[in-house]
Order: C-alpha cells, then sequence, then structure tokens
C-alpha cells in the first residue's frame, strides 16, 4: 500500500486531471454506477463532528474518516484532520492512504471550479472570497493555477486575519493582487466582481444579498443544518445549484433555515450535460460535499501513483 503525505497527496491531484475526474464521478454517482449513503456524522466534544465517507465504484473504492474541529484554529492546531484509504473494488486490497485534509480541500475546490466552469456566464477574472482558513487557502491556489485568475479581495471575520490571509496569497502568487477587507464592511462596501465565493462555518449568512446578477455566488464551507452562509432573499430569487441533492436536503442548512422549494433545486450533475436556460441572473451553487468527489480524487491520485512507478 502506498501511503502519501499532504504534500504528496497534493503533488497526486493536478486540478487539469481532478476537475474532469469530478464531472465523471457526478454523473457515475447520478446513473449509480458509483454507491455512497450519505456520510454518518457524529457529534465530539468542543463543537467537533466525526466524519466516515464511503463509495464504491466499479474499479476502486474508499473511505474518508476525518473530524472537524472548528475552534482548533484558535489553539493553532489543524480543524480538519483525517485520511483516505483508497481500496480495489473486486478484492478489497488496500491500494493507498491519502492525506485526509489536502484529499478534502483540493477535491472540495475542483468541484467550485467545476461549477464556475458549468454555471459562470464567462470565464471569471475576479473574486471575493469569504473567509481565512485552509478551504480559502486552497480554492485561491486552484482559481490561480486553474483559471488564473489573479485580482483578489479577502473578507476576514477581522482586517487582521484578512490582512496576513493577503500576505500569504501573495508569497505563495506574486503575481496576484489581493486587497484586504472585514466581513462587516461588505454591507458598505461590495466589489464588483465575478464570483463570492463563502468558505466558513458561519451560523448567519455571511454572502451580501445585493450581489450583480451576473455574479456566480457559491457558498462552501457551512457543512451543519445549523450553519447558514446565503441569505435567504437571494436563495429565493435565483435558481439554486447544489453539488449532491441527496446531501443537501438534510446537512445545507442555507437551503434548509430559508424553506427553500427543493423542488426546484437541481444538482449538478443534471446541468453538466443540460445546461441551465440563460436567465436575468446566474444561479447559486451551494456544495456539502460528497464521498463520490473522494473517490474521483484517489483515481487521479492513483494514476499518478502508477506513472511514478
Amino acid at each position: 500500500m502506498q501511503i502519501l503525505n499532504a504534500e504528496q497527496t497534493a503533488r497526486a491531484l493536478p486540478y487539469a486531471q481532478l476537475v474532469p475526474a469530478v464531472a465523471q464521478a457526478a454523473r457515475e454517482l447520478a446513473q449509480q454506477q458509483i454507491q455512497a449513503p450519505e456520510r454518518l456524522v457524529v457529534p465530539m466534544t468542543e463543537g467537533g463532528v466525526l466524519l466516515a465517507m464511503p463509495a464504491v465504484g466499479r474499479d476502486f473504492s474508499v473511505t474518508k474518516l476525518v473530524t472537524v474541529h472548528p475552534r482548533n484554529a484558535a489553539q493553532g492546531l489543524p480543524v480538519i484532520q483525517g485520511e483516505v484509504v483508497v481500496m480495489d473494488t473486486a478484492s478489497g486490497r488496500r491500494l493507498a492512504l491519502l492525506d485526509g485534509p489536502t484529499v478534502t480541500a483540493r477535491r472540495t475546490a475542483a468541484v467550485t471550479l467545476l461549477g464556475i466552469q458549468t454555471l459562470a456566464p464567462h470565464t471569471p477574472k475576479t473574486a471575493l472570497l469569504i473567509g481565512t482558513g485552509a478551504q480559502a487557502a486552497a480554492h485561491v491556489d486552484a482559481l490561480v493555477e486553474h483559471l488564473g485568475l489573479a485580482q483578489f479581495w479577502i473578507a476576514g471575520r477581522s482586517l487582521q486575519a484578512a490582512q496576513a490571509f493577503c500576505a500569504a496569497l501573495q508569497a505563495r502568487h506574486p503575481h496576484a493582487r489581493a486587497t484586504a477587507m472585514a466581513v462587516s464592511e461588505m454591507d458598505n462596501v461590495l466589489p464588483a466582481t465575478d464570483l463570492v465565493l463563502a468558505l466558513t462555518t458561519s451560523r448567519t449568512p455571511v454572502i451580501p444579498a445585493h450581489i450583480g446578477a451576473q455574479t456566480l455566488a457559491i457558498g462552501v464551507g457551512a457543512f451543519k443544518p445549523d450553519m447558514a452562509e446565503f441569505p435567504p432573499p437571494l436563495l429565493h430569487c435565483r435558481q439554486i445549484v447544489v453539488d449532491d441533492l441527496g446531501g443537501a436536503r438534510h446537512e445545507a442548512g442555507d437551503l434548509l433555515q430559508a424553506g427553500v422549494d427543493w423542488a426546484q433545486v437541481r444538482d449538478l450533475s443534471s446541468v453538466l450535460d443540460t445546461p441551465l436556460a440563460p436567465g436575468a441572473a446566474v444561479p447559486v451553487f451551494k456544495t456539502v460535499g460528497q464521498a463520490a468527489w473522494d473517490l474521483a480524487a484517489a483515481r487521479v491520485a492513483l494514476a499518478a501513483i502508477q506513472r511514478s512507478n
């Protein structure tokens, strides 16, 4: 069995291969060629949760076991910890052990990239990111590496957190421009931008309701029923697309709290090959995560391992 650390896992998951792999997994999931039950969520102390996420494909199978402790950040500890076990479906033979937080960060960013490619009216040039954690960092890297974005606004819980994030961003991507702001400023000063990405565990909406009609808003961070990043007025005036309909019905707190009409909610697989009709406003995209996306990442990582052997 190959064991990959965080750096090795990241190198094995280039977005050029990961994004189409997620698209293929979405189609297979819709066609029931991937079996992936809703994730098991077990509460832990200090607001943490234990997540167990299995997925079985015709070729490979995975089980991701991770813990999420939002309060860890204040103590200088990782918020997400865990691993992904990759198995041969035919024999159950263990093939690889991947770093769980790295797989989660990169496949989540890949789902966002796929959503952008599918739903945005044009290739975005600018983005406002709300949040300054690990997912925000992964999304910046993905947007720069895969789409060539070079202009960002970063909104943090505090201006100092946003400034520190911007400094780190520009150290990794010297050609990029990043402007820091506090989340509280967005009510009065909202930059005109192609994308708004929320990457928080907030329990109150952080995405402004008054974003432009051609701005694609994506909610990534809220993954429990008591969390919310989208404001209800925005959800009620736009077409809603989710990465996984089954998971969203149980975990997308934004949609649950807003009381959306689930009959009108589309999932990503349904719009990949049948695009939405153009409207006055672009859709909003909500992701909650799915073990099938981990399986997609495992396929890409195994192919990279085979090429290196």
